[in-house]
Protein backbone atom coordinates (compact mmCIF):
# COMPACT_ATOMS: atom_id res chain seq x y z
CA UNK A 1 0.00 0.00 0.00
CA UNK A 2 2.73 2.46 0.93
CA UNK A 3 2.47 6.11 1.70
CA UNK A 4 3.62 7.65 -1.58
CA UNK A 5 0.94 10.07 -2.70
CA UNK A 6 2.71 11.18 -5.82
CA UNK A 7 1.93 14.74 -4.74
CA UNK A 8 2.85 17.56 -7.10
CA UNK A 9 2.39 20.47 -4.72
CA UNK A 10 4.28 23.68 -5.25
CA UNK A 11 3.44 25.78 -2.25
CA UNK A 12 4.26 29.48 -2.34
CA UNK A 13 6.83 30.52 0.23
CA UNK A 14 4.20 32.74 1.79
CA UNK A 15 0.42 32.94 1.26
CA UNK A 16 0.82 36.59 0.33
CA UNK A 17 2.81 35.51 -2.73
CA UNK A 18 -0.35 33.98 -4.14
CA UNK A 19 -2.05 37.37 -4.08
CA UNK A 20 0.92 39.06 -5.74
CA UNK A 21 0.75 36.63 -8.64
CA UNK A 22 -3.02 37.03 -9.03
CA UNK A 23 -5.87 34.68 -8.11
CA UNK A 24 -5.47 30.99 -8.66
CA UNK A 25 -8.67 29.89 -10.30
CA UNK A 26 -10.37 26.66 -9.30
CA UNK A 27 -9.34 23.47 -11.04
CA UNK A 28 -13.00 22.81 -11.84
CA UNK A 29 -14.59 23.81 -15.12
CA UNK A 30 -16.98 26.44 -13.80
CA UNK A 31 -15.65 29.96 -13.53
CA UNK A 32 -19.07 31.61 -13.23
CA UNK A 33 -18.52 32.33 -9.53
CA UNK A 34 -15.74 34.83 -10.20
CA UNK A 35 -17.09 38.35 -9.95
CA UNK A 36 -17.70 39.93 -13.34
CA UNK A 37 -16.72 43.33 -11.93
CA UNK A 38 -13.45 42.20 -10.39
CA UNK A 39 -12.29 38.94 -11.98
CA UNK A 40 -9.49 38.47 -9.45
CA UNK A 41 -11.88 38.13 -6.50
CA UNK A 42 -13.85 35.03 -5.64
CA UNK A 43 -17.55 35.44 -4.84
CA UNK A 44 -17.96 33.54 -1.57
CA UNK A 45 -21.75 33.58 -1.97
CA UNK A 46 -21.56 31.38 -5.04
CA UNK A 47 -18.19 29.58 -4.99
CA UNK A 48 -18.05 25.81 -4.73
CA UNK A 49 -15.95 23.87 -2.22
CA UNK A 50 -13.32 23.25 -4.88
CA UNK A 51 -13.05 26.96 -5.65
CA UNK A 52 -12.93 28.00 -2.00
CA UNK A 53 -10.03 25.60 -1.48
CA UNK A 54 -7.87 27.79 -3.73
CA UNK A 55 -7.97 30.57 -1.12
CA UNK A 56 -4.97 30.95 1.23
CA UNK A 57 -5.26 28.68 4.26
CA UNK A 58 -8.66 27.22 3.29
CA UNK A 59 -8.69 23.44 3.58
CA UNK A 60 -11.53 21.22 2.39
CA UNK A 61 -12.98 21.14 5.91
CA UNK A 62 -13.04 24.94 6.10
CA UNK A 63 -14.44 25.20 2.56
CA UNK A 64 -17.25 22.87 3.53
CA UNK A 65 -17.87 24.88 6.68
CA UNK A 66 -18.19 28.04 4.56
CA UNK A 67 -20.71 26.37 2.27
CA UNK A 68 -22.74 25.01 5.20
CA UNK A 69 -22.73 28.34 7.06
CA UNK A 70 -23.71 30.16 3.86
CA UNK A 71 -26.65 27.81 3.36
CA UNK A 72 -27.85 28.29 6.94
CA UNK A 73 -27.84 32.11 6.84
CA UNK A 74 -28.97 32.47 3.23
CA UNK A 75 -25.74 34.07 2.03
CA UNK A 76 -23.13 36.51 3.35
CA UNK A 77 -24.10 40.19 3.39
CA UNK A 78 -20.57 41.51 3.73
CA UNK A 79 -17.07 40.07 3.55
CA UNK A 80 -16.58 40.44 7.30
CA UNK A 81 -19.39 37.89 7.91
CA UNK A 82 -17.05 35.15 6.70
CA UNK A 83 -15.10 35.53 9.96
CA UNK A 84 -18.06 33.89 11.76
CA UNK A 85 -17.47 30.60 9.95
CA UNK A 86 -15.90 27.91 12.13
CA UNK A 87 -12.19 27.71 11.28
CA UNK A 88 -11.90 31.24 9.82
CA UNK A 89 -11.80 33.91 12.51
CA UNK A 90 -10.32 37.40 12.23
CA UNK A 91 -6.76 36.36 11.44
CA UNK A 92 -7.62 34.08 8.52
CA UNK A 93 -10.17 36.59 7.22
CA UNK A 94 -7.41 39.19 6.87
CA UNK A 95 -5.44 36.64 4.83
CA UNK A 96 -8.23 35.89 2.35
CA UNK A 97 -10.02 39.26 2.39
CA UNK A 98 -8.07 40.71 -0.58
CA UNK A 99 -9.12 37.71 -2.69
CA UNK A 100 -12.86 37.48 -1.96
CA UNK A 101 -15.98 39.51 -2.58
CA UNK A 102 -19.66 39.21 -1.66
CA UNK A 103 -22.50 39.37 -4.13
CA UNK A 104 -26.23 38.92 -3.64
CA UNK A 105 -26.15 36.21 -6.29
CA UNK A 106 -26.50 32.78 -4.70
CA UNK A 107 -24.75 29.54 -5.56
CA UNK A 108 -25.25 28.67 -9.20
CA UNK A 109 -24.32 25.06 -9.69
CA UNK A 110 -26.75 24.66 -12.57
CA UNK A 111 -24.96 27.33 -14.58
CA UNK A 112 -28.18 29.32 -15.30
CA UNK A 113 -26.55 32.73 -15.00
CA UNK A 114 -28.03 35.45 -17.15
CA UNK A 115 -24.97 37.70 -17.19
CA UNK A 116 -23.79 37.62 -20.85
CA UNK A 117 -20.22 38.40 -19.85
CA UNK A 118 -20.09 35.40 -17.54
CA UNK A 119 -21.79 33.19 -20.14
CA UNK A 120 -19.22 34.19 -22.76
CA UNK A 121 -16.34 33.64 -20.33
CA UNK A 122 -17.62 30.24 -19.23
CA UNK A 123 -18.22 29.17 -22.85
CA UNK A 124 -14.66 30.05 -23.80
CA UNK A 125 -13.26 28.13 -20.83
CA UNK A 126 -15.44 25.10 -21.52
CA UNK A 127 -14.39 25.13 -25.16
CA UNK A 128 -10.75 25.06 -24.15
CA UNK A 129 -11.35 21.80 -22.30
CA UNK A 130 -13.05 20.09 -25.24
CA UNK A 131 -11.18 18.84 -28.27
CA UNK A 132 -12.90 18.57 -31.64
CA UNK A 133 -10.42 15.91 -32.73
CA UNK A 134 -10.56 12.18 -32.17
CA UNK A 135 -9.86 11.73 -28.45
CA UNK A 136 -7.29 8.98 -28.96
CA UNK A 137 -5.25 10.90 -31.53
CA UNK A 138 -2.01 12.68 -30.55
CA UNK A 139 -3.43 15.87 -32.06
CA UNK A 140 -6.40 15.77 -29.70
CA UNK A 141 -4.21 15.43 -26.63
CA UNK A 142 -1.97 18.29 -27.73
CA UNK A 143 -5.04 20.47 -28.31
CA UNK A 144 -6.50 19.76 -24.86
CA UNK A 145 -5.90 23.15 -23.27
CA UNK A 146 -6.03 23.64 -19.53
CA UNK A 147 -7.46 26.75 -17.86
CA UNK A 148 -5.07 29.20 -16.14
CA UNK A 149 -4.16 28.97 -12.48
CA UNK A 150 -2.74 25.49 -12.13
CA UNK A 151 0.39 23.68 -13.33
CA UNK A 152 1.64 24.56 -16.79
CA UNK A 153 1.39 20.98 -18.05
CA UNK A 154 -1.08 18.17 -17.44
CA UNK A 155 1.50 15.66 -16.24
CA UNK A 156 1.16 13.27 -13.35
CA UNK A 157 2.88 10.22 -11.96
CA UNK A 158 0.90 7.04 -11.57
CA UNK A 159 2.04 4.37 -9.11
CA UNK A 160 3.88 1.32 -10.40
CA UNK A 161 1.14 -1.23 -9.79
CA UNK A 162 1.55 -4.92 -10.53
CA UNK A 163 -1.25 -6.32 -12.73
CA UNK A 164 -4.01 -7.86 -10.64
CA UNK A 165 -4.31 -11.63 -11.01
CA UNK A 166 -7.18 -12.88 -13.16
CA UNK A 167 -7.33 -16.04 -11.07
CA UNK A 168 -6.26 -17.44 -7.71
CA UNK A 169 -5.72 -21.14 -7.14
CA UNK A 170 -6.96 -21.72 -10.67
CA UNK A 171 -10.29 -19.95 -10.07
CA UNK A 172 -11.30 -16.65 -11.73
CA UNK A 173 -11.78 -13.66 -9.43
CA UNK A 174 -13.63 -10.33 -9.51
CA UNK A 175 -12.81 -7.18 -7.55
CA UNK A 176 -15.52 -5.10 -5.85
CA UNK A 177 -14.83 -1.69 -4.32
CA UNK A 178 -16.44 1.21 -2.48
CA UNK A 179 -15.43 4.86 -2.63
CA UNK A 180 -16.81 7.97 -0.92
CA UNK A 181 -16.10 10.65 -3.55
CA UNK A 182 -17.04 13.47 -1.18
CA UNK A 183 -19.64 15.83 -2.69
CA UNK A 184 -18.77 14.78 -6.23
CA UNK A 185 -20.70 17.01 -8.62
CA UNK A 186 -20.51 16.99 -12.41
CA UNK A 187 -18.22 19.99 -12.07
CA UNK A 188 -15.85 18.09 -9.80
CA UNK A 189 -16.01 14.99 -12.01
CA UNK A 190 -15.03 17.17 -14.99
CA UNK A 191 -11.86 18.23 -13.21
CA UNK A 192 -9.17 16.40 -15.25
CA UNK A 193 -7.23 15.54 -12.10
CA UNK A 194 -10.22 13.97 -10.34
CA UNK A 195 -11.24 12.19 -13.54
CA UNK A 196 -7.75 10.75 -14.03
CA UNK A 197 -7.48 9.56 -10.42
CA UNK A 198 -10.86 7.79 -10.48
CA UNK A 199 -10.48 6.19 -13.93
CA UNK A 200 -6.86 5.11 -13.56
CA UNK A 201 -7.51 3.70 -10.08
CA UNK A 202 -10.32 1.54 -11.47
CA UNK A 203 -8.11 0.29 -14.31
CA UNK A 204 -4.90 -0.18 -12.32
CA UNK A 205 -6.60 -2.03 -9.47
CA UNK A 206 -8.76 -4.10 -11.84
CA UNK A 207 -11.94 -2.98 -10.08
CA UNK A 208 -15.01 -4.33 -11.87
CA UNK A 209 -17.81 -3.08 -9.62
CA UNK A 210 -17.63 0.20 -7.70
CA UNK A 211 -20.18 1.54 -5.20
CA UNK A 212 -19.97 5.33 -4.92
CA UNK A 213 -21.25 7.56 -2.12
CA UNK A 214 -21.80 11.31 -1.69
CA UNK A 215 -22.65 12.34 -5.23
CA UNK A 216 -23.83 15.95 -5.42
CA UNK A 217 -25.82 15.24 -8.58
CA UNK A 218 -26.95 12.22 -10.57
CA UNK A 219 -24.89 13.02 -13.67
CA UNK A 220 -21.46 12.93 -12.00
CA UNK A 221 -20.91 9.21 -12.64
CA UNK A 222 -21.60 9.74 -16.35
CA UNK A 223 -18.34 11.71 -16.62
CA UNK A 224 -16.24 8.80 -15.36
CA UNK A 225 -18.21 6.25 -17.41
CA UNK A 226 -17.70 8.25 -20.61
CA UNK A 227 -13.98 8.72 -19.95
CA UNK A 228 -13.51 4.99 -19.39
CA UNK A 229 -15.33 4.11 -22.63
CA UNK A 230 -14.18 7.08 -24.73
CA UNK A 231 -10.93 8.30 -23.14
CA UNK A 232 -9.69 11.84 -23.74
CA UNK A 233 -7.01 12.15 -21.04
CA UNK A 234 -3.62 10.95 -22.23
CA UNK A 235 -3.01 8.78 -19.16
CA UNK A 236 -6.30 6.96 -19.71
CA UNK A 237 -5.72 6.72 -23.48
CA UNK A 238 -2.28 5.21 -22.84
CA UNK A 239 -3.54 2.50 -20.49
CA UNK A 240 -2.15 -0.79 -21.85
CA UNK A 241 -4.39 -3.21 -19.99
CA UNK A 242 -8.01 -4.21 -20.69
CA UNK A 243 -10.48 -1.31 -20.62
CA UNK A 244 -13.82 -3.07 -20.33
CA UNK A 245 -17.27 -1.74 -21.24
CA UNK A 246 -18.58 0.46 -18.45
CA UNK A 247 -22.08 1.27 -17.31
CA UNK A 248 -23.36 3.40 -14.43
CA UNK A 249 -26.51 4.00 -12.42
CA UNK A 250 -27.34 6.68 -9.85
CA UNK A 251 -30.17 6.67 -7.34
CA UNK A 252 -33.32 8.29 -8.73
CA UNK A 253 -34.03 9.73 -5.29
CA UNK A 254 -31.66 11.38 -2.80
CA UNK A 255 -30.10 8.99 -0.30
CA UNK A 256 -29.28 11.84 2.10
CA UNK A 257 -29.89 15.54 2.66
CA UNK A 258 -28.03 18.36 4.35
CA UNK A 259 -27.97 22.14 4.33
CA UNK A 260 -25.59 21.89 1.36
CA UNK A 261 -28.07 19.95 -0.77
CA UNK A 262 -29.23 16.48 -1.71
CA UNK A 263 -26.87 13.55 -1.84
CA UNK A 264 -27.05 10.59 -4.19
CA UNK A 265 -25.41 7.17 -4.40
CA UNK A 266 -24.48 5.13 -7.43
CA UNK A 267 -22.79 2.13 -9.03
CA UNK A 268 -20.19 1.91 -11.79
CA UNK A 269 -19.41 -1.50 -13.30
CA UNK A 270 -17.63 -3.25 -16.16
CA UNK A 271 -20.23 -5.20 -18.14
CA UNK A 272 -17.50 -7.11 -20.01
CA UNK A 273 -16.71 -8.86 -16.72
CA UNK A 274 -20.10 -10.57 -16.81
CA UNK A 275 -21.69 -8.07 -14.39
CA UNK A 276 -25.31 -7.04 -14.91
CA UNK A 277 -27.49 -4.81 -12.75
CA UNK A 278 -30.89 -6.45 -12.45
CA UNK A 279 -32.55 -3.94 -10.12
CA UNK A 280 -31.65 -0.85 -8.09
CA UNK A 281 -33.85 0.70 -5.39
CA UNK A 282 -33.55 3.24 -2.60
CA UNK A 283 -34.58 1.76 0.74
CA UNK A 284 -36.83 4.36 2.32
CA UNK A 285 -36.38 5.25 5.99
CA UNK A 286 -39.45 5.26 8.20
CA UNK A 287 -37.87 7.61 10.74
CA UNK A 288 -38.01 11.38 10.28
CA UNK A 289 -36.82 14.26 12.41
CA UNK A 290 -38.79 17.30 13.55
CA UNK A 291 -38.07 19.17 10.32
CA UNK A 292 -39.70 16.49 8.23
CA UNK A 293 -36.39 15.30 6.82
CA UNK A 294 -35.19 11.74 7.12
CA UNK A 295 -33.14 11.35 10.27
CA UNK A 296 -31.37 8.31 8.88
CA UNK A 297 -29.55 7.94 5.55
CA UNK A 298 -31.11 5.70 2.93
CA UNK A 299 -29.30 2.73 1.48
CA UNK A 300 -29.09 2.27 -2.28
CA UNK A 301 -29.61 -1.42 -2.96
CA UNK A 302 -28.37 -3.06 -6.13
CA UNK A 303 -29.14 -6.63 -7.24
CA UNK A 304 -26.34 -7.80 -9.52
CA UNK A 305 -25.57 -10.99 -11.40
CA UNK A 306 -21.94 -11.95 -11.95
CA UNK A 307 -21.79 -14.95 -14.23
CA UNK A 308 -24.24 -17.43 -12.76
CA UNK A 309 -24.01 -15.97 -9.24
CA UNK A 310 -26.24 -13.36 -7.59
CA UNK A 311 -24.86 -10.50 -5.51
CA UNK A 312 -26.77 -7.96 -3.42
CA UNK A 313 -24.90 -4.75 -2.63
CA UNK A 314 -26.20 -2.25 -0.06
CA UNK A 315 -24.54 1.09 -0.68
CA UNK A 316 -24.70 3.24 2.48
CA UNK A 317 -23.30 6.56 3.64
CA UNK A 318 -23.43 7.14 7.40
CA UNK A 319 -22.21 10.53 8.62
CA UNK A 320 -19.63 10.51 11.44
CA UNK A 321 -20.38 12.33 14.70
CA UNK A 322 -19.22 15.94 14.86
CA UNK A 323 -17.42 17.52 17.77
CA UNK A 324 -19.52 20.01 19.78
CA UNK A 325 -18.39 23.62 19.63
CA UNK A 326 -16.36 24.95 22.52
CA UNK A 327 -17.40 28.24 24.15
CA UNK A 328 -15.58 29.51 27.22
CA UNK A 329 -14.03 26.09 27.64
CA UNK A 330 -17.41 24.35 27.73
CA UNK A 331 -19.08 22.22 25.11
CA UNK A 332 -22.72 22.81 24.32
CA UNK A 333 -24.91 19.75 23.82
CA UNK A 334 -27.16 21.70 21.48
CA UNK A 335 -24.27 21.92 19.03
CA UNK A 336 -23.44 18.23 19.26
CA UNK A 337 -24.42 16.18 16.26
CA UNK A 338 -24.62 12.46 16.89
CA UNK A 339 -23.56 9.98 14.27
CA UNK A 340 -26.27 8.70 11.97
CA UNK A 341 -27.23 5.15 12.72
CA UNK A 342 -27.98 2.39 10.29
CA UNK A 343 -31.61 2.33 9.21
CA UNK A 344 -33.75 0.09 11.46
CA UNK A 345 -35.14 -1.59 8.34
CA UNK A 346 -31.69 -2.56 7.13
CA UNK A 347 -31.53 -5.66 9.32
CA UNK A 348 -34.89 -6.81 8.01
CA UNK A 349 -33.71 -6.29 4.43
CA UNK A 350 -30.64 -8.42 5.05
CA UNK A 351 -32.52 -11.27 6.68
CA UNK A 352 -32.64 -14.33 4.46
CA UNK A 353 -30.71 -12.77 1.58
CA UNK A 354 -27.58 -14.60 0.43
CA UNK A 355 -24.38 -13.15 -1.00
CA UNK A 356 -24.74 -9.71 0.57
CA UNK A 357 -22.18 -6.92 0.75
CA UNK A 358 -22.89 -3.80 2.82
CA UNK A 359 -20.41 -1.22 1.58
CA UNK A 360 -19.71 2.49 1.94
CA UNK A 361 -18.84 5.13 4.48
CA UNK A 362 -19.86 4.24 8.02
CA UNK A 363 -18.31 7.17 9.91
CA UNK A 364 -16.97 4.92 12.69
CA UNK A 365 -14.70 1.85 13.00
CA UNK A 366 -16.38 -1.57 12.77
CA UNK A 367 -16.02 -2.32 16.48
CA UNK A 368 -18.52 0.47 17.32
CA UNK A 369 -21.81 -0.46 18.95
CA UNK A 370 -23.97 0.87 16.11
CA UNK A 371 -22.95 -2.05 13.91
CA UNK A 372 -24.63 -4.67 16.09
CA UNK A 373 -27.46 -5.10 13.52
CA UNK A 374 -24.89 -6.20 10.94
CA UNK A 375 -23.19 -8.54 13.37
CA UNK A 376 -26.53 -10.10 14.34
CA UNK A 377 -27.04 -10.99 10.69
CA UNK A 378 -23.62 -12.70 10.72
CA UNK A 379 -21.90 -10.06 8.59
CA UNK A 380 -18.23 -9.36 9.22
CA UNK A 381 -16.11 -6.33 8.34
CA UNK A 382 -13.22 -6.95 5.94
CA UNK A 383 -11.29 -3.86 7.09
CA UNK A 384 -10.31 -4.02 10.81
CA UNK A 385 -10.62 -1.02 13.11
CA UNK A 386 -6.83 -0.67 13.24
CA UNK A 387 -6.62 0.20 9.50
CA UNK A 388 -7.22 3.84 8.54
CA UNK A 389 -9.31 4.55 5.47
CA UNK A 390 -9.01 8.35 5.22
CA UNK A 391 -6.21 10.31 3.56
CA UNK A 392 -4.86 13.81 2.99
CA UNK A 393 -1.64 15.33 1.69
CA UNK A 394 -0.72 16.20 5.30
CA UNK A 395 -1.61 12.75 6.66
CA UNK A 396 -1.01 10.22 3.84
CA UNK A 397 -1.46 7.30 6.25
CA UNK A 398 -4.78 8.63 7.55
CA UNK A 399 -6.07 8.81 11.10
CA UNK A 400 -9.35 6.89 11.32
CA UNK A 401 -11.29 3.91 10.00
CA UNK A 402 -14.53 5.20 8.44
CA UNK A 403 -15.11 3.13 5.28
CA UNK A 404 -15.62 -0.60 5.02
CA UNK A 405 -17.02 -3.66 3.27
CA UNK A 406 -19.21 -5.97 5.36
CA UNK A 407 -19.70 -9.48 3.94
CA UNK A 408 -22.38 -12.04 4.71
CA UNK A 409 -21.42 -15.61 5.61
CA UNK A 410 -22.35 -16.94 2.16
CA UNK A 411 -20.28 -14.37 0.26
CA UNK A 412 -17.45 -14.76 2.77
CA UNK A 413 -17.02 -18.29 1.43
CA UNK A 414 -16.14 -16.73 -1.93
CA UNK A 415 -13.77 -14.17 -0.40
CA UNK A 416 -10.17 -14.76 -1.49
CA UNK A 417 -8.81 -13.08 1.64
CA UNK A 418 -7.42 -10.14 -0.33
CA UNK A 419 -8.67 -6.71 0.72
CA UNK A 420 -6.87 -3.47 -0.10
CA UNK A 421 -7.12 0.12 1.14
CA UNK A 422 -5.77 2.04 -1.85
CA UNK A 423 -3.52 4.97 -0.87
CA UNK A 424 -1.30 5.47 -3.89
CA UNK A 425 -2.25 7.45 -6.97
CA UNK A 426 -5.02 9.46 -5.28
CA UNK A 427 -3.50 12.91 -5.93
CA UNK A 428 -3.13 14.89 -9.10
CA UNK A 429 -1.48 18.25 -9.89
CA UNK A 430 -4.81 19.64 -11.12
CA UNK A 431 -6.73 19.00 -7.87
CA UNK A 432 -6.79 22.03 -5.53
CA UNK A 433 -5.14 21.52 -2.16
CA UNK A 434 -5.64 24.35 0.31
CA UNK A 435 -4.02 27.37 -1.41
CA UNK A 436 -1.97 25.25 -3.76
CA UNK A 437 -2.49 22.25 -6.06
CA UNK A 438 -1.80 18.54 -5.99
CA UNK A 439 -4.61 17.55 -3.62
CA UNK A 440 -6.50 14.28 -3.20
CA UNK A 441 -9.61 13.43 -5.22
CA UNK A 442 -11.35 12.59 -1.95
CA UNK A 443 -10.40 12.38 1.69
CA UNK A 444 -11.65 8.79 1.63
CA UNK A 445 -9.63 5.90 0.21
CA UNK A 446 -11.22 3.33 -2.09
CA UNK A 447 -11.64 -0.08 -0.44
CA UNK A 448 -11.16 -3.11 -2.71
CA UNK A 449 -12.13 -6.72 -1.94
CA UNK A 450 -11.61 -9.78 -4.13
CA UNK A 451 -14.03 -12.68 -4.60
CA UNK A 452 -14.07 -15.91 -6.56
CA UNK A 453 -16.43 -16.07 -9.54
CA UNK A 454 -17.36 -18.61 -12.20
CA UNK A 455 -17.15 -16.04 -15.00
CA UNK A 456 -14.13 -15.83 -17.29
CA UNK A 457 -13.41 -13.39 -20.10
CA UNK A 458 -12.93 -16.38 -22.40
CA UNK A 459 -16.71 -16.42 -22.72
CA UNK A 460 -16.51 -13.05 -24.50
CA UNK A 461 -16.29 -14.27 -28.09
CA UNK A 462 -17.28 -10.97 -29.70
CA UNK A 463 -15.25 -7.78 -29.80
CA UNK A 464 -16.84 -4.62 -28.35
CA UNK A 465 -18.83 -2.54 -30.84
CA UNK A 466 -17.04 0.48 -32.23
CA UNK A 467 -18.27 3.68 -33.79
CA UNK A 468 -15.87 3.60 -36.73
CA UNK A 469 -13.26 5.74 -34.97
CA UNK A 470 -11.66 2.94 -32.96
CA UNK A 471 -13.57 4.10 -29.87
CA UNK A 472 -15.81 1.74 -27.95
CA UNK A 473 -19.43 2.90 -27.94
CA UNK A 474 -20.56 4.28 -24.59
CA UNK A 475 -22.95 2.01 -22.78
CA UNK A 476 -25.14 3.42 -20.05
CA UNK A 477 -27.57 1.78 -17.73
CA UNK A 478 -31.17 2.23 -18.84
CA UNK A 479 -32.71 1.98 -15.39
CA UNK A 480 -35.34 4.61 -14.73
CA UNK A 481 -36.86 5.87 -11.48
CA UNK A 482 -39.59 3.22 -11.86
CA UNK A 483 -37.20 0.87 -10.06
CA UNK A 484 -37.22 3.16 -7.01
CA UNK A 485 -39.64 2.46 -4.22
Amino acid sequence: MGGNLGCHRSLPADPADARQRGRKFSATCSFAHVSAHNPERLNVNAASEEELMTLPGVSRAIARAIVEHRARIGGFRKVEDVALVSGIGAAKLQLIKPEICVSSRRSNNNNNTTDPREQEHRASVTHSWTSSFHPNSPTARSELHLPPGGPAHMTSERPDVQPAPCARHGKPVVRVATWDLQRCSSDKANNPGVKEVVCRTLLERDIKLLAVQDLADQQALDKFCTELNQPTLSSVCNWKGPRGMWKCAASGKPTGDSCIGSEYSGFLWDSSAGIQLKEAVVLESAVANGNGNDAQPKAYLGHFSIGSSELTVLNVHVKPPSTPKQQNGRSHKSDEVKAHRLSPGLQETLRGVKNVLVVGGFGLPPDSAQFEPLKKEKLSALVPSSVNTNISTKAPQGSSCMDNIWASRSIKKLYTGHCLVVREGLTNPWIPDNWSWGGVASEHCPIVAEFYTDYTNEKMTKEPMHNGSNVAVVERDDLTPKHER
